[in-house]
């Protein structure tokens, strides 16, 4: 979601009478600093961001002057110089280094340059600038380095691993993990397998160009048939009769993949019928895994028996055996559950959506007291009033939900350092004037503890409560969340609007704990919150959407723009969730998918067995809905308990879900 500007000029003039003028010390002179007046100059960062975003390199070289002196003249000088960085001189660039040490756009640059000496294979100026890097955050810098390990005979022993990692992890093509991917193979350091399993990665995520790429290291004599199975793999598969090399078996395994993301039982019957003999045991399970989970997305009963196939779990990745759990949850196939999940890696066995799920399966049918203990541990692992997984584990050991201490109070100094710290500040300023996206970009490497300097819990909760007091409540609530210790429910769950969003939501006859979990994980209670789809306001309403609903409750002379307005907004959003609630026979985690994806899709995503809503809400085939509606649910348990101040339940808020009953009418069909 891309957010605009959110401060009211009044709004902008507090963080700068509060927070700028003494942390600019890095960002401008420090008389400028202390003579900085709101709104002066702010129009020319405003144009350099659309110019930079045009990549209109001449209008930000003729606006750059304006800038110098600005709070946010680093972000001014970064994309003068970015814009133009294919044919920026080394200087320049080290000049830009030193001007900016310590701040968020140095390392940024110095990012952006280790991409461009990685490109053109400068592995001298690449190794004298890597070790300064903070944040790290780059996959392909991290494989450019890995390279230049390689060429000097310095690589680790974890080097082709470490390549694998983040390779197999970006879904675009790119160059620097590709070119060590290729040096590795080179040097018989990486296996074709794991060659081949990028590009059924890359053709699954219908990565074209990223396929290619990984097959030119390992076959390029057979490129042009990547082609041809990518734009018609009935046809391909179709008009071959055997695959008698290896690369050919690797081919009409990618052929099965594509296949499968439109015509899973199609791909099925091709593997089962012609090709399963052509393939190794690998091929046939990961293909297997594959058409599985292409099934398992359409909620297909077809899924479970397709995972069935694969007789060696560890042949299948860590999301193909997350498809092959829900499947076997929605078929109540604990057995299946237990073993899929004991095939996954380290990293997600720990996850806690497969603890639990972990747990559940121990403890289906009979358990024996092994089984019983090692469940109670599992649960106890994770248990906990945060997140929807965590808050399940927790009713299921017996306990509820209720809201936890708060930590020690703030000192004044605590304050006055957040106060105080120039990225922060310069966070602020950026967020105020309406650079959302750079503000929080700052904001987010000042507060990020991997970075030098990084805060520990008491520095973040002085951050958020820094951003609290400003009403800059996402960084106020995402600051806080990074706390593991120290827990502030005042920050993690404010509750902005109290009188409003508590009168619209009981005069629909809504819990107001649903609204605020729901307005919660929409907007983070931005009031000028805008979607990449069109969705407006706090409660993130569709224009379309929002002139339906007005038509519905009587309001009249609605326009969309009026959608801005808290009020109507409000007004607007909660009808919405109140009609969508009743539609759904008042199933809330329907509900909010409703409102998340359209009451079209869980209208589909209801048929089939009646499920524990738990297990409905893991299957939801968006990976966005999905997350939403537990978020949402999870919100909506805590901000009960805040509310009431009483114990709570997420359980008693999920129910069941399955086809509605058919001897009643569909009203969910009115919905738009």
């Amino acid at each position: 979601m891309q957010l605009l500007k959110i401060l009211t000029p009044l709004a902008a003039s507090a963080v700068l009478a509060c927070a700028v003028p003494p942390a600019l010390a890095q960002s401008a002179s420090p008389a400028a600093a202390a003579t900085a007046v709101p709104g002066r100059g702010d129009d020319v960062l405003l144009e350099m961001q659309q110019a930079f975003r045009k990549s209109d390199r001449q209008r930000l070289g003729q606006l750059l002057p304006a800038a110098r002196g600005h709070a946010l003249e680093p972000w001014a000088a970064y994309w003068e110089l970015r814009a133009r960085l294919d044919e920026a001189q080394p200087n320049e660039v080290q000049a830009f280094l030193q001007r900016w040490a310590g701040t968020y756009q140095e390392d940024r640059l110095r990012n952006d340059w280790l991409r461009q000496l990685g490109q053109r294979r400068d592995w001298a100026r690449f190794a004298e600038l890597h070790p300064a890097f903070r944040m790290g955050d780059d996959r392909e810098v991290r494989c450019y380095a890995t390279t230049i390990d390689l060429l000097e005979g310095k690589a680790a022993a974890s080097a082709a691993q470490e390549v694998l990692r983040n390779w197999h992890a970006l879904r675009d093509a790119d160059d620097g993990c590709t070119h060590a991917a290729g040096e590795l193979f080179a040097a018989r350091k990486l296996g074709a397998p794991e060659v081949w399993r990028k590009a059924r990665l890359a053709i699954e995520a219908n990565r074209l160009r990223a396929a290619r790429d990984a097959v030119a290291i390992v076959a390029p004599e057979v490129l042009g048939l990547v082609n041809e199975l990518q734009a018609n793999p009935a046809k391909f598969l179709g008009g071959r009769a055997a695959a008698p090399t290896r690369q050919r078996q690797e081919l009409v395994v990618l052929g099965l993949i594509k296949l499968a993301a439109s015509d899973p039982d199609g791909a099925a019957a091709l593997l089962e019928n012609k090709w399963g003999g052509h393939l190794t045991p690998e091929e046939r399970h990961w293909t297997w895994g594959v058409i599985g989970k292409q099934a398992a997305l359409r909620l297909s009963p077809a899924a479970t028996e397709y995972f069935d196939k694969v007789a060696k779990d560890r042949d299948l990745s860590d999301d193909l055996l997350g498809w092959k759990v829900r499947a076997a949850l929605r078929a109540g196939h604990w057995k299946t559950v237990r073993r899929a999940i004991d095939a996954m890696g380290d990293e997600a066995r720990a996850d806690s959506t497969w603890v639990y799920w972990k747990a559940r399966a121990l403890l289906a049918g009979r358990p024996g007291e092994a089984e019983r203990a090692e469940a109670q541990q599992l649960l106890q692992r994770i248990a906990g009033p945060h997140g929807f997984y965590e808050q399940l584990a927790l009713e299921d050991l017996g306990q509820r939900i209720t809201v936890p201490p708060a930590p020690a109070p703030l000192t004044a100094e605590e304050k006055a350092a957040a106060r105080t710290n120039p990225s922060l500040a310069r966070g602020l300023y950026a967020i105020a004037i309406g650079l959302r996206s750079e503000g929080v970009r700052e904001w987010n490497y000042a507060t990020n503890l991997h970075s030098p300097g990084g805060m520990a819990e008491r520095e973040l909760l002085a951050a958020a409560d820094l951003a609290c007091q400003r009403e800059v409540w996402d960084r106020c609530i995402n600051t806080s969340e990074r706390t593991k210790g120290a827990v502030d429910y005042a920050q993690r769950f404010p509750m902005p609007h109290q009188s409003a969003v508590v009168a619209h939501s009981q005069g629909v006859g809504l819990d107001p704990a649903y609204v605020y979990g729901l307005i919660r994980q929409e907007s983070r209670f931005i009031m000028d919150a805008r979607s990449g789809v069109g969705a407006s306001g706090l409660m993130q309403v569709m224009p379309a959407t929002a002139r339906w609903t007005a038509k519905k409750i009587g309001l009249t002379g609605f326009t969309p723009d009026q959608l801005n307005d808290r009020d109507t907004n409000i007004t607007i959003g909660t009808a919405y969730l109140k009609l969508a609630l009743d539609d759904f026979a008042g199933s809330m985690p329907m509900a909010a998918a409703a409102y998340n994806a359209g009451p079209g899709r869980p209208r589909s995503w209801r048929n089939g067995p009646v499920l524990d809503a738990a297990i409905w809400a893991e299957n939801v085939p968006f990976a966005e809905t999905r997350d939403y509606v537990k978020k949402v649910l999870a919100n909506t348990t805590n901000y009960a308990a805040i509310l009431t101040g009483q114990p709570q339940s997420l359980r008693s808020r999920l129910g069941t879900v399955g086809p509605r009953d058919l001897s009643t009418p569909d009203p969910s069909q009115d919905l738009p």
